[in-house]
């Protein structure tokens, strides 16, 4: 099957509407308003677009089942452990980020999905004696990506996954991956041009041309204990799922986009079209960051248009400044000059690629802004601002999250001055708390899923939330920024990775981690999916309909 990136951008949906403006220049279209009209009273103003919720909206639940507004139904798609093609592998497990990507439209195709970590309660069995090889296969196994091939049964209109796909397979822990960019071969990764697997896989990205980003966030974990590379993790790779066997795109970790606790990519293109990427360093007192290319994307390149992500500079925001600070090796040395630990920095600081490798304490370094937590970072489709998942900070007695949008100047992504703005808070007087993956629908809502931890509900602050959700804030009209709960997950489970299919008729969604908390396999405390035979909780992809 061969997708153009016309099609490809046509088909998959809101979450590619961003780099479709972009890149094609339809933002021309849009209607023309002054810059008064742009403020920050009206979030895109464009007022003939102002959102709506077309839902009632549901309470809060302790209910171990997703629960929906009146109208709207599921399905599961595929759960850990369902076999996924004719070789017999399976799914793996916690799915997080979705992803579609259309072979027939809105009625089939393929369906990329993260495994973040495992549970070995649940996984490898008992390990209070340390992991046998067996079981570290197993923990490297579940998790990486899996490309399933999906579709609408056109009788029951419910999504069934076809296990006799092509394309159907796992990319895990165990696969191959080349490195590219700065880093490669380098002393900083300890001289490494190919790597075993991609793990801690939580959200991801799509590219201009057709391949997807999946992002390696919590990694020490599973590196430490299948005793592996740590600074072989930590990367954003791409992978070709229509490149059934890896033949003509080899799966690659791109070291130019730095090497932190990535949560998502969103991509764009500045003005002068070059690729631009932002993530966020999922984790308390981290940093917001940017990549933007040396070179100009170009559509009639394809794939190699791929070669930009390893040739560009990356940049971490300092929000006090309004500036976005370059993580070059220059930069760096000349900030640790005169501190009290001067000596140990130069040594740690030796080429562009230890700054990449060490992104974080490089960014803190050159002065860019530590915050809570930066998850889930979106472009907007209307007028490219960005929205940006704060989850919370404890630490900082910022309990709930909130939602940040970065107003670039003069509305390019290339730009290098910034102000900002903090969309929503979450709490009590909002409803929801912790965001985390966020998403656009085709009214200009902006729809986030909560990430309370599974220690934390129901709990203290966090009790009158109840089982995490997902929400839909308007971002125009009367009720712009006020949040509306349109899911609830199962216990102790978190909504992850929502993606549209490109007619909005379906919204797919990962079920990850429900019974969590649960200490005898004999007891779970969730048994969602509730399926005949399973004696377990499963992590699973459902399908919602009902719009």
């Amino acid at each position: 099957m061969d997708v153009s990136r016309r099609k490809f951008l046509t088909y998959v949906g809101t979450g590619m509407t961003a780099l479709t403006v972009a890149s094609t220049g339809l933002g021309a279209l849009a209607p023309k308003v002054s810059a008064a009209d742009k403020g920050r009273s009206s979030l895109f103003g464009y007022e003939n677009r102002a959102s709506r919720i077309d839902f009632e909206p549901i309470a809060p639940t302790t209910m171990d089942e997703i629960v929906l507004p009146d109208g709207y139904t599921y399905n599961v798609v595929a759960a850990y452990g369902d076999v996924i093609n004719q070789r017999g592998d399976t799914f793996g497990f916690n799915c997080d980020f979705t992803m579609y990507l259309p072979i027939q439209g809105s009625q089939r195709g393929l369906l990329l999905v993260n495994h973040e970590y495992t549970n070995p309660l649940f996984v490898e069995g008992d390990v209070s004696k340390g992991y046998s090889p067996k079981q570290i296969e197993s923990l490297l196994y579940n998790q990486g990506l899996a490309i399933i091939e999906v579709y609408q049964d056109p009788k029951t209109k419910e999504w069934k996954m076809d296990t006799t796909s092509k394309y159907a397979r796992r990319i895990s822990g165990l696969a191959p991956f080349e490195m590219v960019g700065p880093a490669r071969g380098t002393a900083a990764v300890n001289g490494a041009t190919t790597v075993q697997g991609t793990f801690a896989n939580c959200s991801g990205g799509a590219t201009l041309w057709g391949t997807v980003l999946s992002c390696e966030e919590n990694w020490e974990r599973t590196a430490g204990t299948a005793g592996l590379d740590t600074t072989h993790y930590g990367w954003v790779v791409e992978v070709d799922p229509f490149d059934k066997d890896d033949k003509y795109f080899k799966p690659r970790k791109h070291t130019a986009l730095g090497r932190f606790h990535h949560e998502n990519c969103a991509m764009g293109l500045s003005k002068d079209r070059r690729v631009v990427v932002y993530s966020g360093d999922d984790k308390r007192d981290a940093c917001v960051y940017k990549y933007i290319s040396k070179g100009k994307y170009n559509e009639a390149k394809g794939k190699e248009n791929s070669k930009l992500l390893e040739d560009g500079t990356l940049y971490a925001a300092d929000m006090a400044a309004g500036k976005w600070v370059a993580l070059t090796i220059e930069n760096v040395r000349e900030a640790a000059k005169g501190k009290d630990n001067e000596s140990a920095l130069l040594n740690k600081f030796q080429t562009q690629a230890d700054v990449l490798v060490n992104a974080h304490d490089a960014a803190i370094l050159l002065g860019a802004t530590p915050t809570d937590r930066p998850e889930d970072i979106e472009i907007s489709p209307i007028d490219n601002t960005i929205f940006i998942a704060h989850t919370n900070n404890s630490n900082r007695g910022n309990f709930h999250g909130h939602i940040t949008r970065f107003f670039e100047k003069n509305d390019d992504l290339g730009s290098l001055e910034f102000s900002f703005e903090i969309f929503a808070v979450g709490g009590t007087q909002s409803g929801f708390s912790a965001p985390d993956n966020l998403d656009f629908d085709r009214h200009g809502n902006l729809w986030t899923v909560t990430d309370i931890s599974t220690s934390s509900l129901n709990k203290g602050a966090y009790e009158p939330f109840k089982n995490n959700g997902m929400f839909v804030i308007p971002t125009t009209g009367d009720k712009k920024g006020q949040a509306f709960q349109f899911a609830s997950g199962p216990v102790e489970s978190e909504l992850t990775g929502p993606w549209w299919t490109p007619n909005q008729k379906t919204l797919f969604l990962s079920v990850q981690h429900p019974g969590e908390q649960t200490r005898d396999i004999n007891n779970p405390t969730s048994m969602w999916p509730h399926r005949p035979g399973d004696t377990m909780p499963r992590p699973a992809v459902v399908a919602i309909k009902g719009f």
